[in-house]
């Protein structure tokens, strides 16, 4: 087998699912919601079916927002504020639907839990995409995906230590998707020129504070979500892992050798950007976004595969294969500053080539484990296998 050994066969059939859930409105609001809705499917319907369907709906929000608005920087009809509002929803919904169907019809299994998480790592990417369309981000885009891929990758990371899931009171798959569907329907309201203001024209109340009140809505919305929920989540995340680390009598610096890759990639990407002769980000947002995405939910899905498979603790080597495109990416752009500001291959091309790489690496990925975990464990991806008693 291409990434699962014999001893990652024996982890996926020993391996049980651990989470858990503290959030307040999901237990008080949602779960009782979710509870029912579930009812409405089929007992034959498979739990990856849903999770696809849900990841669906990000895909479609994404789309939405990229043909109108290309370079997320430009209000599109109220209407589409409205369907990505309403397609978040669905997908939240969806993406706690799986497990509930999967416990209904007795088809849990490793590669669910890899699924799941897998297409909630690239959705990062597409609600970012989304999200930027609404707020008329622009090039800022890139870093609301970046404000919700840190935390993902630090919670990943952590599961893969803790054996479990944990999500606080406050946190992104519950409070976080609802803030963020809610600000759809309230953009559908206002229009997207309200991100655009000064953050104290739009919110007065903010209107006696110096330097955020002059910055536009969409930053100083950025800055308030990293010193609030980023900075305390990494904080919780570091923290239980280095409390397992020590009781284990294990090394620090091994288990943050894990988050190498991810640290490169983001490395990489800005520094593209900076050696551009264009505006990389700025021009092509959406695509940039997306390529990085597909890289990072490979990293993704690595670290999850390690964990099903317990893998041995310390840096996946296979994991810096995301990496491989950018060096020439680099080159590229150096090249420009050595022939007048003109790169030896078109930028476009080199945003488009990116986009192709890491796609197909993804898909790889994704295909060869699914072929591997489904032979091991004698299961379907799409069609529910009925346990032995």
């Amino acid at each position: 087998m291409g990434y699962i050994g014999q001893h990652g066969v024996m982890a996926l059939h020993r391996h049980k699912y651990s989470g858990v859930d503290h959030a307040i409105v999901a237990k008080y609001v949602l779960q009782p919601f979710w509870s029912r809705c579930v009812n409405f499917f089929p007992l034959w319907m498979p739990p990856n079916v849903i999770t696809l369907t849900g990841f669906m709906f990000l895909l479609t929000s994404a789309v939405l927002g990229y043909i109108y608005s290309p370079q997320l920087d430009s209000p599109p009809p109220r209407w589409v504020h409205f369907a990505h509002g309403i397609l978040l929803f669905l997908y939240q919904t969806f993406d706690a639907l799986d497990g509930k169907q999967a416990r209904r019809t007795n088809s849990s299994s490793p590669l669910g839990e890899l699924f799941d998480h897998g297409c909630d790592a690239l959705g990062c990417a597409f609600e970012a995409v989304a999200f930027g369309s609404t707020a008329m981000c622009g090039r800022s885009t890139f870093w609301f995906w970046v404000i919700s891929a840190v935390p993902f990758y630090c919670a990943t990371w952590e599961h893969f230590f803790t054996n479990t899931l944990i999500l606080p009171v406050i946190n992104g798959p519950t409070e976080g998707l609802l803030l963020i569907y809610v600000t759809h329907f309230f953009t559908a309201i206002v229009g997207a020129e309200w991100w655009a203001q000064q953050f104290g024209k739009s919110i007065p109340i903010f209107g006696w504070i110096p330097f955020i009140s002059e910055i536009p809505t969409y930053t100083a919305v950025l800055f308030l979500m990293i010193v609030f929920a980023v900075i305390p989540t990494v904080s919780f995340n570091i923290q239980n892992v280095y409390n397992v680390v020590q009781a284990r009598k294990g090394s620090m610096l091994l288990a943050l050798a894990m988050l190498y890759p991810f640290v490169v990639l983001l490395s990489g990407v800005l520094a593209w950007d900076y050696l551009s002769p264009i505006d990389l980000i700025g021009r092509y947002p959406p695509l940039i976004i997306v390529g990085t995405g597909l890289a990072f939910g490979f990293l993704v899905g690595r670290m999850i595969l390690a964990h099903l498979c317990d893998e041995p603790k310390g840096l996946k080597t296979s994991m810096c294969t995301s990496l491989l495109y950018l060096p020439f990416a680099l080159a590229n752009a150096l090249t420009a500053r050595l022939n007048d500001g003109i790169p030896l291959v078109d930028e476009f091309w080199m945003v488009v080539g990116y986009c192709a790489y890491t796609a197909a690496l993804y898909l790889y990925f994704a295909s060869s484990v699914i072929h591997e975990i489904t032979t091991a464990l004698g299961i379907r991806c799409f069609r529910i296998t009925r346990k032995e008693a």
